[in-house]
């Protein structure tokens, strides 16, 4: 299911069959009414249906998943007195944030819980340690959870829920087999939820291949078999022209012409988080790098900087899309360009976030570089594939000086889908190597 209809404003939680002491813990932490994607997810998921729900960033989807997950918990007989716990419920996350802030939730809505957050970058020991006993529900990422697995910390066949948040990262090529390991381990009989604002065609086609549950979407497929990912169209975005060398001081000069206040930049590679976020301190804004090679101790106390308002920038990897929520983020810029249109809708849903103001619903630009060749036709690929047009502009004192014709090398600006990636080309050759080793036996038969 996707979320493209509205739902009716006044349409509560409650309304949906959502237990009315569950409606009320949600509306403690501003659920109150249901977004679109709630309202169609809700009413199957609580009846134990398998669903797949599309929605943009921001629009609700955790609530969408969670709070069927915890009614099924919490109605169950007996649950909360069993010793040890019984493992229910399992929350896949991409990465280690976005696992912490599930669980946050399911404190806030379900303290009587047993929850524990299983990721990598920590130490498993005292993740162990906290399954002693057993846990209502475990949410973790999927190379720590395979470790707990391997060292028999936990079991699932008495799991009920399997819930994928961000489902296409996580069904992609470099969890596929992560993802294989874990359904060998899962009982004969659950439930399934995959939620993700992006879903590719290929990656539905793993999701059902992987998990043997019907996935059905009333997107269609693009020319080139991916699905159009659903675009957070209440974000204004805006395209700036630019020489590559001058992207940072015109951040800054935007910063202080236009107050803006909290920024999230992003850009392309960890040398460039570190680079970039230099620059802007030495030029005195409050700035951190976030990137997939710092401690988690590091990641975690930079993004509390961030929520607390104590940096006024963080410049991040791609991470950062799949894995923080920060209510009121003013801007969002694309220091360098996303390497595909998926990646593109995951980045700018930062901004303009469910709950956000009518009035000030906030701003996605993007830096293309005049001097860079394949930018312009990099950016023009991404417009297509969003179904949006953004109107270019400069801004004086930052006009480009030279202009890169397109090289016929590189004529589509390298746009992930257009040219293969690794993993296309990995996907390829184990193809070919399988379909070699069937025909080998029927050579050897002739």
């Amino acid at each position: 299911m996707s979320a493209a209809d509205t739902a009716p404003p006044d349409l509560t939680l409650a309304a949906l069959g959502v237990a009315p002491p569950l409606a009320t813990a949600a509306a403690s932490i501003g659920w109150h009414t249901a977004t679109p994607i709630q309202a169609q997810a809700l009413p199957a998921a609580l009846q134990g249906r398998d669903v797949l729900g599309l929605a943009p960033t921001g629009t609700g989807k955790t609530a969408a998943y969670l709070l069927p997950l915890l009614q099924r918990l919490l109605g169950e007989p007996g649950v909360l007195t069993q010793r040890p716990r019984p493992l229910r419920a399992l929350v896949l996350a991409p990465t280690r944030e976005l696992a912490a802030q599930i669980a946050a939730d399911v404190q806030a809505l379900a303290p009587e819980l047993r929850t524990v957050v299983a990721v990598g970058g920590l130490s498993i020991n005292p993740q162990m340690m906290a399954l002693r006993g057993g846990a209502h529900l475990v949410v973790a990422t999927p190379g720590r959870l395979l470790d707990l697995l391997e060292h028999r910390a936990l079991q699932l066949r008495e799991l009920r829920c399997l819930v994928l948040d961000e489902a296409d990262r996580l069904l992609d090529l470099g969890f596929a087999d992560e993802m294989a390991r874990l359904r060998a381990a899962l009982p004969e009989r659950h439930q399934t939820l995959l939620f993700s604002a992006t879903l590719p065609a290929g990656v539905a086609t793993l999701a059902a291949d992987a998990l043997r549950i019907d996935l059905r979407h009333p997107a269609d497929d693009g020319a080139d078999g991916r699905l159009a990912p659903p675009l957070p169209q209440q974000v204004p975005q805006r395209a700036i022209v630019v020489s590559t060398a001058q992207r940072t001081p015109l951040l800054r000069h935007l910063m202080a012409s236009e107050g803006w206040q909290r920024v999230l930049v992003f850009v392309a590679t960890q040398y460039a988080t570190e680079h970039v976020a230099d620059k802007l301190r030495r030029a005195g804004i409050a700035a951190e790098p976030l990137h997939g090679q710092l401690s988690q101790g590091r990641r975690a106390q930079v993004l509390a900087d961030f929520h607390q308002r104590r940096l006024n920038v963080l410049v991040a990897t791609d991470l950062a899309a799949r894995g923080i929520h920060i209510d009121q983020l003013e801007v969002v810029v694309n220091h360098d360009l996303p390497r595909s249109a998926t990646d593109h809708v995951h980045r700018i849903g930062r901004t303009g976030r469910l709950g956000a103001s009518a009035e000030a619903p906030g701003l996605a630009v993007s830096f293309i570089c005049a001097d860079a060749p394949g930018s312009e036709a990099h950016f023009r690929l991404i417009e297509k594939r969003q179904g949006q047009r953004v109107a270019r502009e400069q801004v004086p004192g930052f006009e480009p000086e030279t202009v890169a014709a397109p090289t016929a090398a590189d004529p589509n600006g390298g746009v992930k889908g257009r040219r293969k990636s690794k993993k296309d080309k990995l996907r390829e050759a184990a193809a070919a190597e399988a379909a070699a080793a069937a025909a080998a036996p029927k050579a050897r038969r002739r």
